[in-house]
């Protein structure tokens, strides 16, 4: 079962992707839409943009006797 993204992670994938789009890279969709924050938004709505986040377990605090 694979987790759900939550809003800071997805603010954080979708603001990277606009920033490249920003910079110059191209869309992964054809749109009409010139902004790249609107273009970010909407390849990730629909499932385009190839980041992967990934988390690292938490530490485990063992306790001391």
């Amino acid at each position: 079962m694979e987790r759900k993204l939550t809003r800071f992670e997805i603010s954080r994938v979708i603001s990277a992707r606009a920033f490249q789009l920003a910079l110059g890279a191209q869309p992964f969709i054809k749109t009409d839409v010139t902004k790249s924050e609107k273009i970010a938004e909407i390849e990730f709505s629909l499932g385009v943009i190839p980041f992967k986040v990934e988390l690292k377990p938490p530490f485990k605090i063992e306790k001391k006797s």
